[in-house]
């Protein structure tokens, strides 16, 4: 067959040139006899077990390591790792615990078993890749003497970085040997994944950050896919959202503390949360220099590569990194693990080196006794126990747990791939794999099939690989008592006592709203007060208060305007007493003139119409009491109307009263009898014509467009004023213009009689009056223009009750004082200027 053929030359030119130029681990010697694959450089892998079909583990057992010297003139050694994982290594162990299980059972694989071959990838992606091209031969050389068949490794299961991911993936995919991975980001054709896609983790941080507010977010990751697209997957999770990005760092692939201490310094400064999408390998240098540091108070969001990392077992780092939370990967139970944990010792292993540095890194001694150890010597008999908790945490094992169900996922298909009955295959021409020459790509259909129960949990893979999405919310705190690493797992609320802040400015109070700061994020602001007339309730910006409504001192809610008026308060009182005092005195003058009507100067003066302009002036001092008190309809038509006429029937009088003083005395000739003119009745058409051309100004008025009560809401936001609008303004100003034309008449006529004879010349008081009027009028309209509602009402009462308290006191004060105190000079003689001296 065609496919075979290909895939066979392509796993032999693969395995001569996939390697790295500085390290090159297989040469192949073309001879004669055929094409052998010799071993030039191995790689030799942590765990062998012999199987029929073998499958690969990758995992990160050191999470450091030492560059060597690359000055090409000889062969350079291979990169020394350092910093040996317990956690790691328990992985490792998991995976063969299950190899072991799926050999012994009698249900799963009968007639067959697994092997396994066990590399370190130092979480580095050259060391992953030595690994990658080391799993692909046999368990040993002379296993596999040629580059012809079908590969002796069916799948693998790691790797955890997604650097170290990429690497082994670009070396699988062309022999299209299937991984099932324990972490992932990235997505490839031959990926399967026990473990939700990282697209929901960040989905879900994201989700975090806003349960809890956290609008102030630092960004740290490691030099690798799995961060980088972790990290743009965030950012874009916080497109159009209040949380904003404060920073983004980067720790090295190869740990550099000059670059940690700077990435620190940004963290101090910054002083927000921070997210961290990380490997253990490169967290545990970096932690430890950040205690050094000692910087505390900082909110740590682990990604779930190392949220559960033994990092967190030590007392030590409690003040760093407690209360640090993430999202685990969801915990599974197997039981026999803590048991075979225990089977894993330098006794059982005395040529192991990896066994040598779990001892060395749990109890710090060497169980060998070899020169290159620099621990002190020990029996290798020491017993595990709980406090080791890095290597021997098994009360809620997550990565170990999807380590367990690759194992048993690769089990299960190759279990299925062997029920093959021919004829009725997955393959062409309906054929079946071949159990003693089965191609990767053939257990990778398989895969993407397979669907199996682990307790109660069914275990299978979408079209993409992915396996169902779940997650257990983990808040990390470390005890004080033995240090052990203790897992609180919240629920879905998410609720905690008291959630710390991460903002790069506090909420601004009810009554405050935000003022962004120029060239810095929208989550750094300073609070400004609201505007009058805004509020904020809900601390994110102001709001416009209805209309009828205005913000309280606070700006923390809307209430109803203050509505005003001239009411009977403190200004209406003094203004009615005022009206009612100035009417009182009005109908007391007019009583006195009543009770002397027949002396001489109430009948000189003309006593009829000094009683119409007592009559008036008792109008006048009446009609303010209607601008008193809330504007109706009927009020505003009122209030307008009876002054204006009231005024214009008082200013016909005095009129009248003038015309008649200067006809009187003017009438020098004999046989002038110009009074004939100026009768009663004649008098009596003057005033009634005179004040029927205002009440036609105001009829018209009504008619037309008659006062009405408004609300002013513009003069002052804050008040509701309630004022009689005039309605037209032309007709209100053609009012006061009438009445200011009757004063200026009556006052010229009256000042070219000041100068008559007589010891009692009432033009004199006349033009005294009128001039009054004038200066009170003439006050009145600017006060007036620039007085809102009830200022305007009071500026107008004022000047009705002043105007009409000059012409009391001009025109009657005098005659009052001579009739009640003076009464020897109230003769006809004195008044004329005739009496005898």
């Amino acid at each position: 067959m065609i496919l075979p053929a290909l895939f066979r030359l392509l796993y032999s030119v693969s395995v001569l040139t996939l390697t790295n130029p500085p390290a090159p681990s297989f040469i192949i010697p073309v001879t004669s006899a055929g094409k052998v694959c010799t071993l030039q450089n191995s790689f030799q892998p942590g765990f062998v077990g012999k199987g029929d079909y073998v499958i690969g583990g990758i995992f990160p057992l050191h999470y450091n390591q030492e560059m060597p010297d690359l000055n090409s003139t000889y062969r350079p050694p291979p990169v020394k790792c350092n910093g040996f994982d317990p956690r790691a290594f328990r992985w490792a162990q998991t995976m063969r615990l299950a190899v072991e299980e799926i050999n012994q059972s009698p249900e799963l694989l009968p007639n067959h078993t697994l092997g396994y071959k066990i590399f370190d990838s130092c979480a580095y992606p050259l060391t992953g890749q030595r690994a990658a091209l080391a799993v692909l031969n046999g368990i040993s050389e002379e296993d596999s003497p040629t580059c012809d068949g079908a590969s002796p490794l069916l799948a693998v299961v790691g790797e955890s970085g997604s650097a170290q991911s990429i690497v082994v993936s670009r070396i699988l995919r062309p022999f299209r040997i299937p991984m099932v991975k324990i972490f992932l980001l990235r997505k490839f054709p031959t990926f399967f994944r026990v473990i939700p896609n990282d697209d929901y983790q960040v989905k879900a941080i994201a989700q975090l950050l806003f349960r809890f507010n956290w609008t102030w977010v630092g960004l740290i990751r490691g030099d690798h896919e799995y961060g980088r697209f972790a990290v743009q997957g965030l950012i874009r999770e916080l497109q159009g959202t209040p949380v904003c990005v404060a920073y983004q760092e980067m720790i090295p692939l190869l740990y550099n503390r000059k670059k940690a201490l700077e990435i620190m310094q940004v963290q101090k400064k910054k002083e927000a949360m921070v997210v961290v999408f990380s490997a253990e390998g490169e967290m545990t240098p970096f932690l430890r220099d950040y205690m050094e540091e000692n910087i505390t108070g900082i909110q740590w969001v682990a990604s779930e590569a190392w949220v559960t990392a033994s990092v967190f077992t030590g007392s030590e780092y409690d003040p760093y990194l407690g209360g640090t939370i993430g999202f685990g990967i969801r915990k599974g139970h197997i039981s026999r693990l803590s048991d075979y944990l225990q089977t894993v010792n330098p006794r059982v292993y005395p040529d192991n080196v990896l066994v040598e540095e779990l001892w060395e890194a749990l109890y710090g001694c060497s169980p060998s006794k070899s020169a290159r150890s620099q621990f002190p010597p020990c029996s290798g008999q020491e017993s595990l126990l709980e406090q080791h908790s890095a290597y021997m945490n098994t009360t809620s094992p997550r990565v170990a747990y999807n380590v367990y169900k690759a194992v048993y996922a690769v089990a299960h298909s190759l279990h299925n791939l062997l029920l093959c009955e021919a004829g009725s295959g997955p393959f062409q021409n309906n054929s079946c794999a071949q159990s003693n020459n089965i191609f990767p790509w053939q257990l990778q259909y398989y895969l993407q099939e397979v669907t199996f129960n682990i307790g109660e949990e069914e275990v299978n893979f979408d079209l993409k690989g992915d396996s169902i999405p779940y997650y257990d919310i983990i808040n990390c705190s470390v005890t004080a008592r033995n240090g052990s690493f203790i897992e609180q797992r919240r629920n879905s609320s998410c609720s905690s006592p008291q959630v710390p802040l991460s903002v790069c400015s506090a909420s601004c109070l009810p009554g405050y709203r935000k003022a962004v700061r120029r060239g810095e994020p929208v989550c750094c602001f300073d609070c400004v007060p609201c505007d009058s007339g805004k509020i904020s309730n809900q601390t994110i910006d102001c709001t416009v208060c209805p209309e009828d409504f205005w913000s309280n001192d606070d700006r923390t809610s809307c209430i109803p305007k203050k509505v005003e008026f001239l009411a009977y308060d403190t200004l209406g009182i003094i203004l009615t007493v005022i009206s009612v005092v100035g009417a009182c005195l009005t109908i007391a003058v007019f009583t006195v003139f009543f009770y002397h009507r027949n002396t001489a100067i109430v009948r000189v003066n003309n006593s009829e119409l000094s009683f119409f302009i007592l009559f008036a002036l008792t109008l006048c001092f009446l009609c303010c009491l209607v601008f008193i008190g809330e504007p109706t309809f009927w009020s505003c038509m009122l209030r307008h109307t009876a002054f204006s006429i009231t005024f214009s029937l008082c200013i016909s009088c005095i009129l009248g009263k003038t015309l008649v003083v200067l006809a009187a005395f003017t009438a020098t000739r004999p046989g002038d009898n110009i009074m004939k003119w100026l009768g009663p009745k004649q008098q009596r058409g003057i005033i009634f014509s005179s004040t029927l051309v205002q009440v036609v100004i105001c009829a018209a008025w009504l008619i037309d467009a008659p006062p009405y009560p408004s609300r002013n809401t513009k003069y002052e936001r804050s008040k509701i004023i309630l004022e009689c609008s005039v309605g037209s303004s032309l007709a209100f100003w053609c009012v006061l213009g009438y009445i200011g034309l009757q004063a200026c008449l009556c006052f010229v006529l009256a000042f070219l009689a000041r100068k008559l004879p007589g010891n009692f010349n009432e033009a004199r008081f006349i033009t005294f009056s009128m001039l009054i009027f004038c200066a009170v009028w003439l006050a009145f309209i600017p006060a007036y223009i620039s007085s809102p509602g009830n200022y305007a009402d009071a500026v107008e009462s004022f000047a009705i009750l002043a105007s009409s308290f000059g012409l009391l006191f001009c025109l009657f004060a005098p005659k009052c004082y001579i009739i009640l105190l003076k009464p020897e000079k109230n003769t006809k003689q004195h008044l004329m200027g005739k009496e005898k001296k």
